[in-house]
């Protein structure tokens, strides 16, 4: 096994991820329990399940942190609790210098204008019973917005700039295709002009030949509003070519935040590794040089997760090249999230650069024609 040499440039006195005063969103030390309860007539807590333990980042004006993570490692969790739609059971979440994890149900309200969220499914995240003028003009009612053209004049605008035919505006959302819903769902988020979106799998539910279309769209808007995302997802390739910062999760904490050119050429963590290892490369010289790093076992539960290091009971590391001295840390000290080399965090106390295995520059989704931006003028676009 070929391995790189560990950094050794850390930077001595690291600084919380958190620790961005410029930074739109500040989010640290979050957390998301659900309560699991028994009983019939009388219920008392038994446990909980862990779904986001002690997440921390920040997300700049106009920037997309990129959310990476096998099923259940909590990133979805982490985008609604961002978004308020869920409550976080401990943790600040700083947005505009405000502390939303104290804010009520009311007081968000007046926050819609700026936070919104794209959801995985755009089947159910539409309601059939609407017309896709009633849907894309609900947030102009709801927080009572005035246009300056009516609301009708202002949704057709809207469904032009995300590629809709705006004589489609009395349709229902069973006469759209997935890509058309999907669609149809970044309209209304981008509605009353957002600072941040958070983006859960907005095209995980979407066939390949449409997810560069959606992608380049997303990347239009930010780049003509200003838009800052959270963007979800567990396609190593999509975030490649979305994401300026990237933020690896496992079993509700984050393993490795990065810059994202630095995550794909140089990753430290083990967990980081294994995800990257399993990027297909086109090159079938660069391909069959690279190591496939397999994970053995199943992921632990979030209702008991693992002492210490959360990843230890499926680490290679730990099984093939630690000491028990060693060993013994990672099942007893829990690593903190620190910061390893310049911008780049990592939870883990054994960090080492694998460039061998890193995914690189020609493992992005091809997303670069002009068909795929979603600008096109009265143009039904799949």
């Amino acid at each position: 096994m070929s391995t790189a040499a560990t950094r050794s440039d850390a930077p001595e006195s690291p600084s919380s991820p958190a620790d961005d005063t410029d930074a739109l969103l500040r989010v640290s030390n979050m957390s998301k329990y659900f309560p699991i309860k028994q009983g019939i007539f009388i219920q008392r807590q038994i446990g909980a399940v862990k779904a986001v333990d002690g997440v921390s980042f920040a997300v700049r004006a106009g920037e997309t942190l990129g959310l990476v993570g096998e099923s259940g490692c909590g990133k979805s969790t982490t985008g609604r609790v961002v978004a308020k739609l869920l409550d976080p059971t401990a943790g600040e979440i700083y947005f505009d210098g405000k502390d939303l994890a104290k804010y009520s149900r009311r007081q968000m309200r007046e926050m819609r204008t700026d936070i919104q969220m794209i959801f995985q499914d755009p089947y159910s995240s539409l309601n059939p019973r609407h017309t896709i003028g009633t849907i894309v003009g609900a947030p102009f009612r709801i927080q009572r917005t005035k246009t300056e053209k009516g609301v009708k004049a202002e949704v057709q605008g809207l469904m032009e700039r995300v590629g809709l035919n705006p004589e489609h505006y009395n349709r229902y959302p069973h006469e759209f295709s997935g890509g058309q819903r999907q669609r149809i769902g970044i309209a209304r988020a981008i509605a009353l002009r957002p600072k941040l979106i958070v983006c859960d799998e907005p095209v995980s539910a979407l066939d390949v030949s449409i997810q560069a279309q959606v992608v380049n769209l997303l990347e239009d808007l930010q780049n003509e509003y200003g838009l800052a995302y959270i963007f979800v997802a567990h396609d190593l390739s999509v975030v490649r070519h979305i994401a300026d910062r990237v933020a690896v999760m496992y079993l509700g904490k984050v393993m490795e935040l990065a810059p994202r050119d630095t995550l794909y050429s140089t990753p430290m963590h083990p967990y980081t590794h294994s995800l990257m290892s399993a990027v297909p490369v086109p090159d079938p010289k660069k391909e069959g040089r690279r190591e496939r790093i397999l994970l053995i076992g199943d992921l632990p539960s979030p209702i008991n997760p693992p002492s210490g290091c959360v990843f230890h009971t499926r680490c290679p590391k730990y099984r093939a090249v630690l000491g028990e001295s060693d060993r013994e840390r990672c099942r007893t000290e829990i690593p903190l999230l620190t910061a390893k080399a310049p911008q780049q965090f990592v939870a883990c106390h054994f960090p080492e650069v694998r460039a061998d295995i890193a995914a690189g520059e020609d493992a992005g989704i091809t997303a670069g024609t002009e068909s795929g931006t979603g600008t096109g003028t009265g143009t039904t676009a799949p």
